[in-house]
Order: C-alpha cells, then structure tokens, then sequence
C-alpha cells in the first residue's frame, strides 16, 4: 500500500473509530439522565457508584469496539497471521504501549499509527466524558 493510500485509509478508519465513540458515549447519557433520576432519592454514594459505572462500561464498550475494529481490518489485510495476534496487537497499539513484539510489514506502518492516534483522541474523550458527569455529581 502506498504512502498516500495509508494515509487516505488510516483517516478514515480513525474517523470512523471517532464517530462509534462518541455514539456509545452520546447513547449513554440518556441512560445516565433516567438512572440519575433513580438513583437521586437513594443515597449520594449509591448514586456516584452506579452512574460512574455506567459510563465506566460505556467507556469500555466503546474502546474494545474500536480495539476490534482495527484487529479486524489487520485480518481483513493479511497483515498479521491470526485472531490472537491481531487483537493484541491491536490493543497495544490502540493503548500506545507499543511493545515491538509484533511488527507489521513497510507498507502497513504508517496506516498503523492511525490506531493509536484513535486510541489518544477517545481516551481524551473518555475522560473529558468522566470528569464532567463526576463535576456533575460533585456540584449536586
């Protein structure tokens, strides 16, 4: 794959990984707006406990989400040989740990970084997502 092509194709798969993060995120609000409702006439750290769980799942979900979406294109691509090592593979270059073990081929490394310049974006969206909903809880 060409240079330009990694490129092309590395924006769009880190677009797309931006738009299903925001969706799971967006999709949990009304979910954390009615268990909030609920949870208001219990007590305040019963209400803290459930509604930062809440998002803690919707984070969760959204990151594996993306984790599974770049392992399958990896598979899709031939440009690692099984499941097992896209997914880690995946998940470390998603969570910029890098460790170097499992290195892809010239014309796939630049289209690779799009993996974990999507894993630095969500994670900042993630926590601006949890400081705000526990500001929230805190300013009640």
């Amino acid at each position: 794959m060409s240079l330009f092509s990694q490129v092309i194709y590395g924006t769009l798969c880190l677009g797309i990984c931006l738009v299903i993060h925001v969706i799971v995120l967006a999709a949990s609000v009304p979910i954390l707006k009615q268990q909030g409702l609920l949870a208001a006439a219990r007590n305040a750290i019963f209400q803290m406990t459930l509604l930062t769980t809440i998002m803690l799942i919707a984070i969760v979900v959204a990151h594996a989400l993306q984790i599974w979406l770049w392992a399958i294109i990896w598979i899709l691509t031939d440009a690692v040989a099984d499941l097992n090592t896209a997914i880690y593979f995946s998940t470390v270059t998603y969570t910029t740990l890098g460790y170097g073990d499992v290195i892809l081929s010239p014309e796939w490394r630049i289209f690779a970084t799009f993996s974990a310049v999507a894993g630095l974006l969500t994670f900042g969206i993630s926590t601006a997502f949890l400081v705000g909903l526990i500001g929230r809880l805190f300013q009640d």
